[in-house]
């Protein structure tokens, strides 16, 4: 087989293997997922996933047979025992996974038998995946089940095009960090680059834990990790809207309508169509409907709910017992109000045909979604979908992804009985104008956001994120790169190095105490190595106090330059700036500790020339809003004057607008006559020296942020390694 330009990736292939008397059989699935890759084209196309049957079951013969049959439908088998199966899929992914991200973090089972299967056939699907692709080849992989595989397949293959998407909601940060491999799954869905969700509220909630268990913050929906930025987006995935259109026009379809018709004559239809899911709500939903009942005798008999429950997972025991209650639950309400000639629920569990379904959804009066959670819930677009002809009324939970493309919706909060027994009461008095209306509305969204648009826009955006990718790598300090570099640097007549220090020399440090932020015995050892070396000068320039710099680097021939600029230290001897900051700091500071006093983790440091706001220990959300409301107030005291209130790296800085680095920058190259200047830095202050340095100068930004530095590097490590290139670089000039 010759290597696809596209993979999909998922839990379980499209197309199903069984063993009927000892013979294979197949069976193509026609999901949404599977009509949704189809409109994507078949040439180039490979799916990789499971094939529903345990490998216990399979022979070496069974399984080179179904490796060349399935060949046939463009996809390739990872092979399962049976033992994987219940500690991967049934295990971590429906028993640990599923109820945590769905809110019933009490379910959860946290097994380590499961978490050890999850990744090793993680590591099973990362094996096949990359025995089919190359670096050519764009990938797209689905849901919850393979959260690892992105970050496993960017080890293999760094330079492929790989999307992740999950078709399940991503719990908010409180619920998430309850999850004891938290950062293990966060860190594989990192792999990709580009991470798609149902909503801007599950996009919202994964950056969230990024930031806070990761330390990885997120800007205009990218997530800087490592020498990568991430995409992070939502795709609302729609529904083959023709399909349900098309449906309708069948024969089949209109005989299952007049049947329905005929059946629930002079009565109006209340449909609940549900994967049996303790997620669901359904038990909610039938106490709704018996208050509903007990409220308004004047619609007995008058009214049927129609509920269809889709079997799922009934070997679990939790499971069994939900079907139980429901079952019990119904039994009682129709014993209780059913009579002679009306029963009020007609219950069925079981897999209804499409054909059925697109009737059922054609005849209801009433829609009745009312999920506590869910991801999406594609049952809600497809009733509308169904509505061509005939008025009808969607009741639909808050709490669900498609709560958002159908405002038009009765909305309820499925929790709350009173709501859901209201909106019936008001979808079966409703309008049919009214009717007409929302439907109509909600219908010309769907239609034009298809499950086939959904996925074109992914691949779309994946082909964006990965070409930005590219783009940004270009300026990455590569091999080529550092060797040309410090073969100049060899070269040089005169050698000027301006360092940045915090966020460039050394990593951040969660608070300003210098004893926390003092260089290691290493960086000391390169940085004497390299000044020593002849006609090379060694210049930190930061925002340090100049006592902070002077503790640290003393009896080292280094250039310090203190709160960016405005105290220089050569030769032994500190110079400042003429100006004057204290009657600024009488006027700003006690607002700056009147903040830190009710913020928890903020701190307040005060330098010559320099007021500095941390929050780095603050709680993110919490930090900006302080900070913006800091800032804001700030700003109504400095403005127009020749102070400035400045953003940093976790940091609100005031500080006088003539003194920055630029400036330093620019006068220690004119007294230094140097050939080779190498500067580097992580920040907005930095940035200042990148645009006042000459073209020439080898720029480097610490960091994955724009800039206007000539190069990056993705991490200080990666700066330290430089360093240590360039002192042992031997010199004779």
């Amino acid at each position: 087989m010759s290597t696809p330009k596209f993979i999909i990736v998922s839990n379980r292939l499209p197309v199903s293997v069984s063993k009927v008397d000892g013979k294979l059989q197949y069976s193509p699935s026609s999901g949404g997922l599977a009509t949704a890759m189809s409109s994507l084209g078949n040439e180039g196309q490979l799916w990789i996933g499971w094939p529903g049957i345990a490998s216990d079951e399979l022979d070496d013969s069974d399984k080179q047979a179904i490796i060349k049959e399935l060949e046939k439908y463009g996809c390739y088998p990872v092979f399962l025992s049976s033992e994987e199966i219940h500690n991967f899929y049934e295990g971590y992914s429906n028993d640990t996974l599923w109820p945590l991200f769905h809110y019933f973090h009490t379910l959860a089972k946290h097994q380590p038998i499961y978490w050890q299967t999850y990744q090793s056939v993680n590591r099973l699907f990362s094996e096949a995946v990359q025995q089919h692709a190359d670096g050519d080849t764009s990938i797209w992989i689905h849901d919850y089940q393979l959260m690892l595989l992105p970050k496993m397949l960017r080890e293999g293959l760094p330079d492929s095009a790989i999307g992740f998407f999950l078709h399940i909601p991503f719990p908010s940060y409180e619920i998430f960090r309850l999850l004891p491999e938290r950062s293990e799954i966060l860190e594989g869905l990192l792999g990709a680059d580009l991470l798609g969700f149902h909503t801007y509220d599950y996009a919202r909630h994964f950056t969230s834990s990024t930031l806070r268990l990761l330390g990885h913050d997120s800007h205009h929906g990218t997530v800087r990790y490592g020498s990568r930025n991430i995409m992070v987006d939502a795709f609302p995935i729609g529904i083959d809207y023709k399909k349900f259109q098309q449906a309708l026009q069948t024969g089949e379809v209109k005989d299952e309508i007049e049947n329905l018709d005929n059946h629930y004559r002079d009565q109006k239809v209340i449909l609940s169509v549900d994967r049996l899911d303790y997620s669901k709500g359904i038990a909610n939903r039938l106490d709704a409907f018996e208050q509903f009942l007990h409220d308004n005798p004047d619609w007995h008999k008058r009214v049927t709910l129609v509920m269809v429950a889709v079997p799922s997972r009934t070997e679990v025991d939790a499971y069994k017992d939900l079907r139980d209650y429901i079952e019990q639950t119904v039994s009682r309400i129709n014993g209780l109000y059913a009579t002679v000639d009306w029963t009020p629920i007609s219950y069925q569990f079981k897999n209804l045909p499409f054909q059925q379904v697109v009737a059922l959804f054609a005849k209801a009066d009433v829609a009745l979604v009312t999920p506590l959670r869910d991801g999406m819930n594609l049952v809600a677009k497809e009733y509308i979908a169904s509505k061509q002809d005939r008025n009808g009324v969607l009741v639909l939970s808050e709490l669900t992804g498609a709560i958002e493309e159908l405002p038009e919706a009765l909305r309820i909060n499925p929790n709350d009985t009173t709501s859901i027994v209201d909106a019936i009461s008001e979808a079966l008095a409703m309008p049919a104008k009214e009717q007409t209306r929302r439907l109509r509305t909600m219908q010309r969204r769907l239609s034009q956001y298809s499950v086939q648009r959904w996925a074109g826009d992914f691949m779309e955006m994946l082909a964006d994120a990965s070409d930005n990718q590219r783009k940004a790598s270009e300026k990455l300090l590569n091999n080529t790169k550092k060797a040309v570099l410090l073969k100049e640097y060899q070269q040089a007549n005169r050698r000027l190095l301006l360092l940045d220090y915090d966020g460039t020399l050394i990593n951040y440090m969660d608070s300003p105490n210098a004893d926390k932020a003092a260089p290691t015995p290493e960086l000391l050892e390169t940085l004497q190595k390299i000044a020593a070396q002849p006609n090379t000068e060694v210049c930190i320039i930061s925002g340090r106090t100049r006592d902070d710099l002077q503790s640290w680097f003393k009896g080292l021939p280094l250039t310090l330059v203190a709160e960016h600029g405005a105290w220089v230290r050569q030769n032994g001897e500190w110079s400042q700036q003429q100006m004057s900051f204290n009657h600024y700091k009488e006027t700003l500071l006690p607002i700056l500790e009147r903040y830190a006093e009710r913020t928890p983790g903020a701190e307040v440091e005060v330098k010559n020339f320099a007021l500095v706001w941390h929050y780095n220990k603050v709680a993110p959300e919490l930090a900006y809003d302080r900070t913006s409301n800091l800032r804001h107030e700030l700003l109504t005291i400095v403005d127009n004057q020749e102070v400035g209130v400045y953003n940093g790296r976790k940091i609100l800085e005031i500080k006088p607008k003539g003194v920055h680095k630029g400036t330093v920058a620019d006068e220690l190259l004119a007294s230094s006559e140097a050939d080779f200047v190498l500067c580097a830095g992580d920040d907005y202050t930095d940035e200042d020296m990148f645009k006042a340095l000459p073209e020439t100068a080898h720029t480097v930004k610490v960091g994955l942020k724009e800039t206007n530095a000539r190069y990056q590097v993705p991490a200080v490590e990666t700066m330290l390694q430089l360093m240590q290139n360039l002192a042992d670089v031997p010199t004779d000039k």
